[in-house]
């Protein structure tokens, strides 16, 4: 792949990785805020509802070219988001409890910091 290739390809997933964190975020605020759930077991709720954006648009727009199957993709994926949401849970974890962080200060820092490794484990393994 070319840089220019890898250039729009980061672009992409950089779309729809806003898009997904847009989803993520609005989706753990409306449950904190509507008292449906703590912060922590929003964010997990969250996590799987932005999921659905992440995948659908990795695999239709950023990896559109990919020959990797659903069946294979879709688990692989799931692995990483799986990985991606331990990662994010700890550190929002962290930043809440031992940094004593507002909660939505937490998520912003936390959903700057996975999308990266989420990017490069999706490009080499998943797509």
């Amino acid at each position: 792949m070319n840089k220019i290739s890898l250039l729009l390809q980061i672009g992409r997933f950089s779309v729809v990785g806003i898009s997904a964190a847009i989803v993520h975020f609005c989706g753990l605020v409306f449950l904190v805020e509507m008292d449906l759930l703590p912060p922590l077991y929003a964010n997990v709720i969250a996590f799987f509802i932005a999921f659905q954006v992440s995948y659908w648009g990795h695999r239709m727009w950023t990896f559109a070219g990919t020959v990797a199957q659903h069946r294979t993709a879709l688990p692989k994926l799931l692995v990483v988001a799986t990985t991606g949401l331990a990662v994010n849970q700890g550190l929002f974890y962290i930043f809440l409890t031992v940094f004593e962080l507002q909660y939505m200060v937490a998520l912003f820092i936390v959903l700057a910091i996975v999308p990266v490794m989420t990017f490069t484990v999706s490009r080499r393994w998943v797509f």
